[in-house]
Protein backbone atom coordinates (compact mmCIF):
# COMPACT_ATOMS: atom_id res chain seq x y z
CA UNK A 1 0.00 0.00 0.00
CA UNK A 2 3.16 2.39 0.12
CA UNK A 3 2.90 5.58 -1.98
CA UNK A 4 -1.03 4.94 -2.50
CA UNK A 5 -3.70 7.87 -2.08
CA UNK A 6 -7.25 7.38 -0.13
CA UNK A 7 -9.09 8.99 -2.16
CA UNK A 8 -12.22 6.82 -1.84
CA UNK A 9 -13.54 4.15 0.62
CA UNK A 10 -13.30 1.53 -2.70
CA UNK A 11 -9.79 2.10 -3.10
CA UNK A 12 -9.15 -0.58 -0.59
CA UNK A 13 -9.97 -4.01 -0.57
CA UNK A 14 -11.42 -5.80 2.39
CA UNK A 15 -8.20 -7.04 3.29
CA UNK A 16 -6.57 -3.56 3.43
CA UNK A 17 -9.63 -2.52 5.59
CA UNK A 18 -9.07 -5.14 7.89
CA UNK A 19 -5.53 -4.38 7.63
CA UNK A 20 -6.17 -0.82 8.51
CA UNK A 21 -8.23 -2.17 11.70
CA UNK A 22 -5.56 -4.27 12.86
CA UNK A 23 -3.00 -1.27 12.59
CA UNK A 24 -5.42 1.05 14.37
CA UNK A 25 -5.07 -1.63 17.14
CA UNK A 26 -1.64 -2.02 16.90
CA UNK A 27 -1.38 2.16 17.63
CA UNK A 28 -3.67 2.30 19.98
CA UNK A 29 -1.85 -0.37 22.56
CA UNK A 30 1.11 1.71 21.70
CA UNK A 31 -0.33 5.32 22.29
CA UNK A 32 1.84 5.93 25.33
CA UNK A 33 5.26 5.20 24.22
CA UNK A 34 7.16 7.77 21.77
CA UNK A 35 7.45 6.18 18.07
CA UNK A 36 9.46 7.57 15.11
CA UNK A 37 7.75 5.89 12.35
CA UNK A 38 7.58 9.21 10.38
CA UNK A 39 10.81 10.38 11.31
CA UNK A 40 11.84 12.99 8.66
CA UNK A 41 8.54 13.15 6.69
CA UNK A 42 6.75 15.96 6.38
CA UNK A 43 3.04 15.84 6.01
CA UNK A 44 0.60 18.59 4.68
CA UNK A 45 -2.87 19.06 6.21
CA UNK A 46 -4.67 21.38 3.82
CA UNK A 47 -8.13 22.41 4.92
CA UNK A 48 -10.05 24.48 2.76
CA UNK A 49 -13.16 23.90 4.73
CA UNK A 50 -13.53 24.02 9.09
CA UNK A 51 -12.66 20.94 11.03
CA UNK A 52 -11.82 20.19 14.62
CA UNK A 53 -11.98 16.12 14.98
CA UNK A 54 -10.39 15.55 11.99
CA UNK A 55 -8.03 18.08 11.35
CA UNK A 56 -6.78 17.83 14.62
CA UNK A 57 -6.75 13.72 14.79
CA UNK A 58 -4.76 13.81 11.66
CA UNK A 59 -2.07 16.18 13.47
CA UNK A 60 -2.30 14.52 16.67
CA UNK A 61 -1.59 11.09 14.45
CA UNK A 62 1.11 12.64 12.58
CA UNK A 63 3.15 14.02 15.84
CA UNK A 64 2.80 10.94 17.68
CA UNK A 65 4.13 8.98 14.95
CA UNK A 66 7.50 11.58 14.89
CA UNK A 67 6.31 13.08 11.36
CA UNK A 68 6.63 17.36 11.27
CA UNK A 69 3.32 18.74 10.01
CA UNK A 70 2.34 21.76 7.58
CA UNK A 71 -0.79 23.47 6.28
CA UNK A 72 -3.26 25.70 7.20
CA UNK A 73 -6.70 25.07 8.57
CA UNK A 74 -8.59 28.53 6.65
CA UNK A 75 -8.06 28.70 3.00
CA UNK A 76 -8.87 32.42 3.48
CA UNK A 77 -5.18 32.67 4.72
CA UNK A 78 -3.44 31.06 1.77
CA UNK A 79 -3.19 32.62 -2.21
CA UNK A 80 -6.27 30.59 -2.92
CA UNK A 81 -7.89 34.07 -2.19
CA UNK A 82 -5.46 35.64 -4.99
CA UNK A 83 -6.97 32.97 -7.32
CA UNK A 84 -4.73 30.44 -7.07
CA UNK A 85 -6.21 26.96 -8.59
CA UNK A 86 -6.65 23.49 -6.69
CA UNK A 87 -3.99 21.94 -8.87
CA UNK A 88 -1.33 24.89 -8.72
CA UNK A 89 -1.72 24.04 -4.62
CA UNK A 90 -1.42 21.03 -4.81
CA UNK A 91 1.20 20.81 -7.26
CA UNK A 92 3.47 23.18 -5.29
CA UNK A 93 2.98 21.49 -1.83
CA UNK A 94 3.79 18.41 -2.95
CA UNK A 95 7.24 19.68 -3.62
CA UNK A 96 6.84 20.46 0.14
CA UNK A 97 5.47 17.30 1.33
CA UNK A 98 5.60 13.44 1.63
CA UNK A 99 2.37 13.67 1.63
CA UNK A 100 -1.29 15.58 1.71
CA UNK A 101 -4.28 14.99 3.46
CA UNK A 102 -7.19 17.35 1.95
CA UNK A 103 -10.47 18.67 2.93
CA UNK A 104 -12.58 20.49 0.39
CA UNK A 105 -15.91 21.68 0.10
CA UNK A 106 -16.16 20.37 -3.61
CA UNK A 107 -17.35 16.78 -4.78
CA UNK A 108 -14.03 15.15 -6.97
CA UNK A 109 -11.73 17.72 -5.52
CA UNK A 110 -9.40 15.00 -3.69
CA UNK A 111 -9.53 12.57 -6.81
CA UNK A 112 -8.17 15.48 -8.81
CA UNK A 113 -5.72 16.30 -6.28
CA UNK A 114 -4.67 12.84 -6.60
CA UNK A 115 -3.84 13.15 -10.16
CA UNK A 116 -2.02 16.37 -10.27
CA UNK A 117 -0.02 15.94 -6.82
CA UNK A 118 3.59 13.96 -6.79
CA UNK A 119 2.60 12.52 -3.12
CA UNK A 120 -0.07 10.49 -1.55
CA UNK A 121 -3.25 12.30 -1.26
CA UNK A 122 -5.80 11.02 1.78
CA UNK A 123 -9.31 12.75 1.12
CA UNK A 124 -10.58 14.17 4.57
CA UNK A 125 -13.89 15.04 3.23
CA UNK A 126 -14.77 16.29 -0.21
CA UNK A 127 -18.57 18.32 0.44
CA UNK A 128 -20.96 15.14 0.53
CA UNK A 129 -19.20 13.13 -1.14
CA UNK A 130 -16.64 10.80 0.60
CA UNK A 131 -14.93 10.47 4.22
CA UNK A 132 -13.06 7.61 4.09
CA UNK A 133 -10.89 8.09 7.26
CA UNK A 134 -14.01 8.60 9.12
CA UNK A 135 -15.02 5.16 7.67
CA UNK A 136 -11.77 3.44 9.05
CA UNK A 137 -12.02 4.70 12.45
CA UNK A 138 -16.14 3.63 12.55
CA UNK A 139 -14.92 0.35 11.34
CA UNK A 140 -12.13 0.32 13.49
CA UNK A 141 -14.60 1.47 16.43
CA UNK A 142 -17.66 -1.36 15.70
CA UNK A 143 -14.83 -3.96 15.56
CA UNK A 144 -13.68 -2.86 19.05
CA UNK A 145 -17.53 -2.73 20.67
CA UNK A 146 -18.86 -5.85 18.81
CA UNK A 147 -15.94 -8.00 18.39
CA UNK A 148 -16.74 -8.56 14.69
CA UNK A 149 -17.55 -6.32 11.40
CA UNK A 150 -19.29 -9.51 9.92
CA UNK A 151 -23.43 -9.84 10.04
CA UNK A 152 -24.34 -6.83 11.99
CA UNK A 153 -27.54 -4.85 11.98
CA UNK A 154 -26.70 -0.97 11.57
CA UNK A 155 -29.24 1.79 11.69
CA UNK A 156 -28.50 4.77 9.99
CA UNK A 157 -30.03 8.13 11.09
CA UNK A 158 -30.70 11.31 10.03
CA UNK A 159 -28.76 13.22 7.22
CA UNK A 160 -28.74 10.52 4.74
CA UNK A 161 -28.70 12.15 1.55
CA UNK A 162 -25.75 14.33 2.26
CA UNK A 163 -23.86 12.64 4.91
CA UNK A 164 -20.50 11.43 3.20
CA UNK A 165 -19.85 9.93 6.27
CA UNK A 166 -22.61 7.57 5.96
CA UNK A 167 -22.11 7.17 2.24
CA UNK A 168 -18.50 5.72 2.76
CA UNK A 169 -19.53 3.49 5.35
CA UNK A 170 -22.27 1.73 3.99
CA UNK A 171 -19.80 0.86 0.93
CA UNK A 172 -17.10 -0.05 3.40
CA UNK A 173 -19.72 -2.14 5.22
CA UNK A 174 -20.42 -4.02 2.19
CA UNK A 175 -17.82 -6.63 2.52
CA UNK A 176 -19.13 -7.62 5.86
CA UNK A 177 -22.73 -9.02 5.19
CA UNK A 178 -24.74 -6.14 6.98
CA UNK A 179 -28.46 -5.61 7.23
CA UNK A 180 -29.11 -1.49 6.95
CA UNK A 181 -32.00 0.14 8.40
CA UNK A 182 -32.44 3.92 7.08
CA UNK A 183 -34.01 6.08 9.01
CA UNK A 184 -34.91 9.73 7.68
CA UNK A 185 -37.30 12.05 7.03
CA UNK A 186 -38.40 11.90 3.18
CA UNK A 187 -36.37 15.14 2.01
CA UNK A 188 -32.77 13.11 3.48
CA UNK A 189 -33.59 10.20 2.28
CA UNK A 190 -30.92 7.78 1.08
CA UNK A 191 -29.48 8.39 -2.54
CA UNK A 192 -31.06 6.24 -5.11
CA UNK A 193 -27.32 5.32 -5.89
CA UNK A 194 -26.67 3.98 -2.78
CA UNK A 195 -29.70 1.99 -2.74
CA UNK A 196 -29.24 0.55 -5.75
CA UNK A 197 -25.34 -0.82 -4.66
CA UNK A 198 -27.06 -2.30 -1.86
CA UNK A 199 -29.41 -4.27 -4.34
CA UNK A 200 -26.45 -4.80 -6.57
CA UNK A 201 -24.31 -6.63 -3.33
CA UNK A 202 -27.36 -8.64 -2.73
CA UNK A 203 -27.53 -6.50 1.56
CA UNK A 204 -30.83 -6.07 3.10
CA UNK A 205 -32.07 -2.81 3.65
CA UNK A 206 -35.07 -1.05 5.03
CA UNK A 207 -36.05 2.18 5.28
CA UNK A 208 -38.10 4.07 7.76
CA UNK A 209 -39.17 7.44 9.32
CA UNK A 210 -39.27 6.33 12.57
CA UNK A 211 -36.28 5.57 14.70
CA UNK A 212 -37.25 4.26 17.58
CA UNK A 213 -38.83 0.87 15.92
CA UNK A 214 -35.66 -0.10 14.34
CA UNK A 215 -33.54 0.61 17.97
CA UNK A 216 -34.36 -2.80 19.41
CA UNK A 217 -32.98 -4.75 15.94
CA UNK A 218 -29.59 -2.44 16.13
CA UNK A 219 -26.08 -3.63 16.79
CA UNK A 220 -25.24 0.20 16.11
CA UNK A 221 -26.95 3.33 16.04
CA UNK A 222 -25.26 5.58 13.60
CA UNK A 223 -26.81 9.35 14.33
CA UNK A 224 -26.08 11.97 12.23
CA UNK A 225 -26.66 16.13 12.12
CA UNK A 226 -28.73 17.62 9.50
CA UNK A 227 -25.82 19.84 7.80
CA UNK A 228 -27.04 23.19 7.45
CA UNK A 229 -24.12 24.24 5.54
CA UNK A 230 -25.35 21.68 2.27
CA UNK A 231 -28.78 23.48 1.65
CA UNK A 232 -28.85 26.08 -0.43
CA UNK A 233 -32.49 27.36 1.27
CA UNK A 234 -32.55 27.77 4.83
CA UNK A 235 -36.26 27.18 5.20
CA UNK A 236 -35.58 23.58 3.65
CA UNK A 237 -32.94 23.14 6.66
CA UNK A 238 -35.34 24.51 9.39
CA UNK A 239 -37.83 22.14 8.18
CA UNK A 240 -35.82 19.04 9.16
CA UNK A 241 -33.30 20.21 11.18
CA UNK A 242 -34.55 18.54 14.70
CA UNK A 243 -36.57 15.65 13.23
CA UNK A 244 -34.64 13.33 15.13
CA UNK A 245 -33.35 13.67 18.91
CA UNK A 246 -31.95 10.77 20.53
CA UNK A 247 -32.52 10.67 24.32
CA UNK A 248 -31.54 7.81 27.21
CA UNK A 249 -35.19 6.72 27.87
CA UNK A 250 -34.69 5.34 23.83
CA UNK A 251 -32.48 3.72 24.51
CA UNK A 252 -33.99 1.02 27.40
CA UNK A 253 -34.92 -1.59 25.06
CA UNK A 254 -31.64 -1.82 23.06
CA UNK A 255 -29.32 -4.67 23.05
CA UNK A 256 -27.32 -4.59 26.01
CA UNK A 257 -24.00 -4.36 23.82
CA UNK A 258 -25.26 -1.63 20.93
CA UNK A 259 -23.11 1.47 20.68
CA UNK A 260 -24.16 4.92 19.54
CA UNK A 261 -21.87 6.36 17.35
CA UNK A 262 -21.61 9.41 15.48
CA UNK A 263 -18.98 11.55 13.57
CA UNK A 264 -19.75 14.88 15.00
CA UNK A 265 -20.14 17.42 15.85
CA UNK A 266 -23.46 16.59 17.27
CA UNK A 267 -26.30 19.78 17.41
CA UNK A 268 -29.09 18.90 18.40
CA UNK A 269 -29.84 14.81 17.29
CA UNK A 270 -28.38 13.70 20.30
CA UNK A 271 -29.48 14.27 24.39
CA UNK A 272 -27.05 15.38 26.50
CA UNK A 273 -28.51 12.71 29.42
CA UNK A 274 -26.70 10.14 26.44
CA UNK A 275 -23.48 10.87 27.15
CA UNK A 276 -23.96 8.80 30.51
CA UNK A 277 -25.26 5.69 29.15
CA UNK A 278 -23.21 2.89 28.53
CA UNK A 279 -24.58 2.81 24.82
CA UNK A 280 -22.65 6.15 24.07
CA UNK A 281 -19.36 5.68 22.42
CA UNK A 282 -19.33 8.96 20.39
CA UNK A 283 -16.63 10.41 22.46
CA UNK A 284 -14.18 6.97 22.23
CA UNK A 285 -14.96 6.48 18.48
CA UNK A 286 -13.09 10.15 17.71
CA UNK A 287 -10.62 9.57 20.01
CA UNK A 288 -10.18 6.17 17.26
CA UNK A 289 -9.75 8.61 14.93
CA UNK A 290 -6.39 8.59 15.66
CA UNK A 291 -5.01 5.48 15.83
CA UNK A 292 -6.56 4.96 12.81
CA UNK A 293 -5.12 7.79 10.68
CA UNK A 294 -1.71 6.84 12.41
CA UNK A 295 -2.92 3.66 10.47
CA UNK A 296 -4.23 5.27 7.87
CA UNK A 297 -1.04 7.49 7.25
CA UNK A 298 1.61 4.83 8.48
CA UNK A 299 0.24 2.59 5.77
CA UNK A 300 0.11 4.87 2.87
CA UNK A 301 3.76 5.46 3.06
CA UNK A 302 5.05 2.12 3.77
CA UNK A 303 6.74 2.84 7.16
CA UNK A 304 4.76 -0.02 8.97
Amino acid sequence: MKNKSLISINDYSKEEILKIVELSSFFEQKKNQNQDYLKGKVIATLFFEPSTRTRLSFETAINRLGGRVIGFSDARNTSATKGESLKDTIMMVSRYADLIVMRHPLEGSAQYASEVSGVPVINAGDGANQHPSQTLLDLYSIAKTQGRLDDLNICMVGDLKYGRTIHSLLMALSHFNPKFDFVAPDELRMPSEYKDFCDKKGISYNECIEMDKCIPDADILYMTRVQQERFNDPMEYEKVKNVYTLNAAMLEDAKENMKVLHPLPRVGEISTDVDASDKAYYFQQAENGVYARMAIIASALGVV
